[in-house]
């Protein structure tokens, strides 16, 4: 398979990055103003915009992350797609409309709208920062299991390359095309991955003569598990004898993971932004609509996808890379995807699995250059608008000066984004995206949702409800296994360092609900309150009527 899908594999990756640079390109010729850096002029039509946050969700954490999480554990795995999918009606029913009426570039455009400027938008700028890199993680830790393994590279060395390769090339696309070229990138990556998920799917089911209980039938024979493959319980709170503690443990887990995944999508910065990129509300709910339409679809195919990988691929294969030594080693299901590919294209050897596996994984690594420029392009314009001309120049900043910051800080954050994503790579990608979802549902949320629905919510709320979450979720981050403890830890077993002390993987649980306490405490500890201006923000948010004040003269 290496050998033979290597070549195809080059071919189809230099394509689509010289195809994608041009796009780039492209856009900066169409630039108006200096701020279309962050919202592509407020022109993109619903159709466009609705394919862009397609692309900015459906990362490498939908297409490879959960593809091989249902092939490893089966029902458990599923639930990813239903909590990535369901968390969408949230964000068109509360988020949509109002911050695009509200804002104008990022989600501190909103959030200190009536409050002080300083303490609020620096604490939007920071966990923008903080969700954004933990988001970037996911996204270029898939690409270099997925690159070395398409083009053959068996040395671990090669992914740390393939990583920081990834991460250059987003750091083009972001300084040089900004929003517009960032959004034509994605709205192409969107078109490849439905197009290829579609394509592998039809084909895993025209293997079982379009008969969905044959395949489950085979994926649950070919588990090993047989029935308990499709039950509840391969992940997420399996029953273990002799220890009720830790199943009760793995069923919180779950809970808590559900809670983070359905709440975290409307505080996601990179999704927040694309509501600033269309002319009216009108037309943000039309892109929210379309998003739905497409995220839905697909995330039904990932789980034929998935399904599929664990009927058809072999259980020794399924999920395992490559060591430099020669030896098998688990990479958390990353290469499930891929791995099908080559068996619907005809398996190991053949001009079709060839060409299959490296068709799929040329879009793979389409999904995760628009997702992790989506990402970075977020967090830099937050640090720039939010912290750099509101904050440090106090306003004073002109539009190209504010650019200008906008693109260094895009540099600092990906070559951060690189190096901690050569630490992170035995980590699955939709874990670390959950991680991510937990995060931002934790700080960002409250702040939007208590700023434009809550009349007594101040600076002081704003402040704690962001620090707050944000506070918490890093902590019990740090505490879980995820950091320390476990064998598939941050800070390897092997060292003896564990600070284990908090059992759940996700820390959402406890971490979300904090974050709107602390958003509360800090309202009611704090005597500053400006009706006019909420009732302003209201009217902002409900129709995008401006309120324009009385004349002096």
């Amino acid at each position: 398979m290496l050998i033979d899908s290597s070549v195809l594999a080059s071919t189809l990756f230099a394509l689509f990055v010289v195809g994608t640079l041009y796009l780039v390109y492209r856009a900066t010729k169409q630039r108006r103003e200096v701020t279309d850096f962050y919202n592509a002029g407020g022109r993109l039509n619903g159709f466009q915009n609705g394919l862009a946050i397609s692309a900015d969700y459906m990362s490498a954490a939908s297409f490879l992350g959960i593809a091989g999480l249902i092939s490893l554990f089966g029902f458990d795995g599923f639930l990813y797609s239903i909590g990535f999918l369901v968390a969408w009606l949230l964000a068109l029913l509360l988020v949509a409309e109002p911050l695009r009426n509200s804002g104008r570039f990022t989600m501190g455009d909103v959030v200190a709208f009536r409050m002080r400027q300083a303490p609020v938008r620096t604490a939007a700028a920071t966990s923008t920062v903080i969700v954004s890199v933990f988001y970037l993680l996911a996204q270029m830790v898939g690409a270099g299991a997925l690159v070395a393994l398409l083009l053959g590279f068996t040395n671990p060395e090669a992914k740390n390359w393939i990583i920081v390769g990834v991460g250059l090339l987003m750091i083009v696309y972001v300084t040089v095309g900004g929003m517009r070229g960032t959004s034509y990138v994605q709205i192409t990556q969107a078109f490849l991955l439905i197009t290829g998920a579609t394509a592998m799917t039809v084909m895993v089911f025209a293997n079982f003569s379009f008969d969905l209980n044959a395949l489950l039938d085979k994926a649950a024979e070919m588990s090993g598990q047989g029935i308990a493959f499709l039950e509840p319980g391969g992940r997420f709170g399996p029953d273990i004898v002799g220890d009720p503690v830790a199943t009760l443990i793995g069923k919180i887990d779950l809970i808590s993971l559900a809670l983070a995944l359905v709440l975290g999508t409307s505080g996601l910065p990179h999704i927040l932004i694309r509501f600033y990129t269309v002319p009216s509300a009108k037309v943000a709910r039309k892109s929210v609509n379309w998003a739905i339409g497409n995220i839905g679809a697909f995330y039904l195919m990932t789980i034929a996808l998935g399904f599929g990988a664990a009927a058809l691929v072999p259980r020794e294969v399924l999920g395992m890379g490559v060591n430099s030594d020669g030896s098998l080693v688990n990479t958390s299901g990353n290469v499930a995807a891929p791995q099908l590919a080559l068996e619907l294209g005809g398996g190991d050897g053949s001009l079709g699995g060839a060409f299959m596996v490296a068709f799929i994984g040329a879009i793979a690594f389409a999904v995760i250059l628009a997702t992790v420029s989506g990402l970075t392009l977020a967090s830099s314009s937050s640090f720039a608008h939010d912290l750099y001309a509101n904050v440090i120049r106090k306003g004073k900043a002109t539009p190209a000066e504010e650019v200008r910051v906008a693109r260094i800080a895009a540099l600092v954050i990906g070559v951060l984004a690189i190096v901690l994503a050569i630490s992170s790579q035995g980590l699955n990608v939709a874990f670390l995206v959950g991680l991510a979802f937990a995060i931002a549902a934790s700080g960002n949320l409250p702040a939007v949702l208590l700023t434009m629905f809550w009349k007594k919510f101040n600076t002081r709320g704003a402040v704690f409800a962001i620090y707050g979450g944000l506070g918490a979720a890093l902590l019990l981050l740090v505490l879980s296994p995820n950091f320390s403890g476990a064998a598939n830890s941050f800070i390897p077993l092997a060292t003896g360092f564990d600070i284990n002390v908090f059992p759940l993987r996700n820390p959402g649980l406890i971490s979300i609900p904090f974050g709107f306490f602390m958003g509360w405490l800090g309202t009611v500890t704090s005597s500053e309150r400006d009706v006019a201006k909420y009732a302003e923000l209201e009217v902002r948010s409900l129709t995008g009527v401006k309120i324009e004040k009385p004349s002096t003269h």
